[in-house]
């Protein structure tokens, strides 16, 4: 029998995913700078939807559409969507831009200032996050429950991610897209997608779904993270999820994906299924399953490379 969560438990995140298609970067500083803002807000928090009936812990995955950030709750363990709201980043401007001022004059005090003047900008720092936060909760009344120091937090992710986020409109960028399916969008589907926008980061639109839902899979990150891909940033989505109908690509990758396409009526210049070996199912000792997934990582990463090399330079869809 699974163990039941203490309520104290049940109010809050215990994951939080970047949307890899709207929040990107190459530059290890800037993901690390994610990465521990991520470690400090599920380190500490408390949250839950409003209004809904869903009991927690929650998972928060976070994307950027236009002038907003989208807060996409879902289940953890099988990322259903809970609840979703927009947050204009509008009326943070301002703050926003307070926060890099001052974290900039913070470390440039820690490097050469007095004592004083470094507890000075410590002090302008607090008062800054202070504000940002009740700001925050403020936007979020009535959609999200969450106290002051999950908001200062969650204010600094927002902080952390948005100068750097990709804001490609898709309705009318001219970039080539290209969706890979599989059966859960755990394995095959989200690192042949991710292996597209490593190989060809700002010419490509690569997204992943799966034909039902799925988990995230700590082999997925293993193998994923020897290329320097951080695959943590993965939510698994199905297809019944797309907003987007057209697509130049569209490459099926597992056994039912074919059929689930078809059903789908997706505008493709082209579809194609790739065989490819789910390693998911391979038995055996770690070592050994780790090598599956790491043949499965390069198979697709050659077969990526060559199948999109003439879409992403302006050729044609079709072989």
């Amino acid at each position: 029998m699974a163990r039941a969560t203490p309520p104290s438990e049940k109010d809050r995140l215990v994951t939080v995913t970047l949307d890899p298609n709207t929040i990107t970067s190459i530059n290890p500083d800037e993901v690390h700078e994610w990465r521990i803002a991520i470690y400090d807000l599920l380190e500490d928090n408390s949250f839950r939807p409003a209004r809904v009936s869903a009991e927690g812990p929650f998972a928060l995955h976070v994307s950027i559409i236009g002038n907003s950030i989208l807060l996409d709750v879902r289940d953890p363990e099988t990322f259903k969507p809970i609840a979703a709201h927009y947050l204009s980043l509008t009326p943070f401007r301002r703050l926003i831009r307070d926060y890099f001022r001052i974290r900039d004059a913070y470390y440039e005090a820690i490097r050469s200032a007095q004592p004083f003047q470094i507890e000075t900008v410590d002090m302008a720092r607090r008062g800054m996050h202070n504000e940002a936060a009740e700001l925050l909760r403020t936007r979020l009344e009535n959609k999200l429950i969450i106290d002051l120091n999950t908001a200062r937090r969650l204010f600094t992710l927002i902080c952390a991610v948005q100068p750097y986020a990709s804001r490609i409109d898709e309705a009318t960028s001219k970039l080539p897209t290209v969706l890979f399916v599989c059966s859960m969008n755990s394995v095959r589907s989200p690192m042949a997608a991710a292996l597209a926008r490593k190989a060809f980061p700002g010419r490509i639109i690569a997204r992943s779904v799966g034909v039902n839902g799925g988990k995230a899979d700590s082999f997925v990150h293993e193998v994923m993270e020897e290329v320097g891909v951080d695959m943590s940033v993965h939510t698994p989505h199905i297809l019944d999820e797309l907003v987007a109908n057209h697509f130049d690509l569209v490459v099926t990758l597992s056994d039912d994906a074919p059929g689930a396409v078809a059903r789908k009526d997706l505008e493709a210049g082209a579809i194609e299924h790739w065989q490819v070996e789910d390693p998911s199912i391979v038995e055996g000792n770690r070592d050994l399953v780790s090598e599956a997934y790491r043949n499965l990582r390069d198979t697709l990463e050659r077969r990526v490379r060559e199948r999109l090399e003439p879409l992403v330079s302006g050729g044609s869809q079709s072989r």
